[in-house]
C-alpha cells in the first residue's frame, strides 16, 4: 500500500523541467539560463539537449547578432571559435533536419527559436537564436524552443554584428560551455 501511495505521489508531482546553461565568453562574460519547452517542441528540445550533452555546442560562436532583433549561435559544424568565420551559420550537426513544431508561443524578448535554412520550413537542425526584442513577424513561422530565465542582461551585451545580416566581425562572443539542467 505504501509503495502504491509513493507511486501516485510521483505521478502527481510536476515533471522535471529541462533546460540549458550557457557559459558565455568574450566581450560578454557570464551565464545564461534557459528553460526549454519540451511540451511545445519535443523534437527540437531533444536535439539541443543531445548536442549539449555531447559537448557539440562548446566553443561555438554567436555568428549573427542584429541589434534590436536577435543573437544567433549553434553552428556546430562551422561555428567553432578559431575556425573560418566566413562559413559560420552555414552548417548543421551530423543529425538529420527536424520537422517544424510550430506553436502559439510568441517571439517575445528572451524567447529562443530554432534557425533554419532560408525559407524551407523543415530544415531546423542545431542553430538557435535568442530574441533581444519582440518579433511578431516570426510568430508561427519558426519553432519556439524555450526562453531565458536568468541572464538576459548578459544576452544584451553579446557583441553585435555589422550590416543587414548581422555578421560578427573580428572575435565573436562564444558559448564556452553548454550544460543540460533539470
Amino acid at each position: 500500500m505504501l509503495k502504491l501511495a509513493a507511486a501516485f505521489a510521483v505521478m502527481a508531482s510536476p515533471a522535471l523541467a529541462t533546460g540549458i546553461q550557457i557559459e558565455v565568453e568574450g566581450e560578454a562574460n557570464g551565464t545564461i539560463t534557459i528553460d526549454l519547452f519540451e511540451d511545445v517542441a519535443p523534437g527540437h528540445v531533444e536535439r539541443i539537449t543531445t548536442l549539449a550533452n555531447e559537448g557539440a555546442y562548446d566553443g561555438v560562436v554567436f555568428h549573427r547578432v542584429i541589434e534590436g532583433f536577435m543573437a544567433q549561435t549553434g553552428d556546430v559544424m562551422h561555428g567553432k571559435a578559431g575556425g573560418d568565420m566566413g562559413k559560420a551559420g552555414t552548417g548543421n550537426s551530423s543529425y538529420p533536419d527536424l520537422k517544424q513544431e510550430f506553436s502559439d508561443k510568441n517571439f517575445a524578448r528572451g524567447v529562443i527559436g530554432m534557425a533554419r535554412k532560408g525559407y524551407s520550413v523543415d530544415t531546423a537542425n542545431a542553430q538557435f537564436f535568442i530574441m533581444f526584442a519582440p518579433a511578431p513577424h516570426l510568430n508561427g513561422q519558426y519553432t519556439v524552443v524555450g526562453e531565458v530565465t536568468e541572464g538576459m542582461e548578459l544576452v544584451d551585451t553579446i557583441k553585435r554584428g555589422k550590416g543587414p545580416n548581422g555578421a560578427v566581425i573580428g572575435q565573436p562572443d562564444m558559448m564556452k560551455k553548454v550544460t543540460v539542467t533539470e
